[in-house]
């Protein structure tokens, strides 16, 4: 049986017939991911994003100038999602150059680009997929500013590990690093999303660690609020800590709150004496939730605002 998406003319030539097919289907050890394309269903994934993966590769099989890109290539490099939908709840999307030919689905998302090859990569698989940088681009591309930054400053995380051989909290502010990641968005970025993007870009700041803080960062520059240090390191008695948002001149600190975490009554303890070891410093607190930054952000920069005139 195939462990990996394949054509029906591929297992006839392994002397698989078209009888032997039909039987493995129905006794339930053979799916059909596309027509004339099959994988055991012992080797179907378990978990929803890679099965949506592995949609996108039956798709390739037929269509072998394909590429996975877009929310199909953020699945592939695990980049979060800057809405409550998960990119693999989106359609499969694959990009084609220009006057390729094969075999379009039409429930497929299906985009024409004549990619260069450094904007293609391979997967795990050895299947063809955008680049990281190209990916994030594709993604952020007509996004309103917080949304873009989530996928910005996500893709320029992983190219700062990508970077040094150990990554240390200090390399996701390093200025060299900080201006190698903007400098490979820029020019990988195509002429037709300069306009758009090359804002973002200059705003992209690899140390922030969730989608939460690259939207709250995003909101920050469009209300015009003060922009916070992110992940500032601060010295106290009890240790050195790293608040999500340090507006320094105010001495006040911005957590943005989420279920994560706090995932168990320990981390709430830890949470309540890291809080209180910051507030003995002199430092005041604002919070938010992180639906609270999706669903009401003019709420969180209305409360930040509060906060700020203390």
């Amino acid at each position: 049986m195939p462990t990996q998406p394949t054509p029906r003319a591929l297992l006839r030539a392994s002397g698989v017939t078209d009888a032997m097919i039909r039987t493995q289907l129905s006794r339930d050890r053979l799916t059909q991911l596309r027509p004339g394309v099959y994988l055991a269903k012992s080797a179907w994934p378990e978990s929803d994003d890679l099965a949506h993966v592995v949609t996108a590769h039956a798709e390739q099989v037929v269509n072998p100038d394909a590429v996975i890109s877009h929310q199909s290539a953020a699945v592939v490099w695990r980049l979060p999602s800057p809405d409550f939908r998960a990119w693999h709840e989106s359609p499969v999307s694959l990009t084609l150059p220009t006057g390729a030919h094969g075999s379009r689905r039409r429930h497929v998302e299906w985009h024409i680009a004549d990619l260069p090859a450094s904007h293609v990569t391979r997967d795990a698989q050895g299947y063809q997929v955008t680049s990281l940088v190209r990916t994030a681009i594709d993604l952020a591309a007509g996004m309103p500013l917080p949304q873009a930054l989530v996928v910005l400053d996500a893709a320029g995380r992983r190219m700062v590990e990508s970077y040094v051989g150990t990554v240390r909290r200090r390399d996701y502010t390093a200025s060299r690093l900080v201006e190698a990641v903007r400098s490979s968005f820029m020019e990988a970025l195509p002429r037709r999303w300069r306009v758009g993007l090359v804002d973002a870009i200059g705003k992209v700041e690899p140390c922030r660690e969730s989608a939460a803080e690259s939207l709250t960062a995003g909101h920050l520059h469009l209300s015009g609020l003060p922009m916070p240090e992110f992940q500032a390191r601060i010295l106290t008695a009890k240790g050195t800590f790293y608040p999500d948002c340090y507006w320094r001149e105010r001495r006040l600190i911005g957590e943005c709150d989420g279920a994560v975490k706090y995932s168990s009554a320990d981390s709430i303890v830890l949470e309540k004496e890291r809080e209180q070891a910051l507030r003995d410093e002199g430092n005041g607190f604002v919070r938010w939730l992180g639906k609270e930054i999706m669903l009401r952000p003019s709420d969180v920069m209305s409360r930040i605002a509060r906060a700020l005139e203390v």
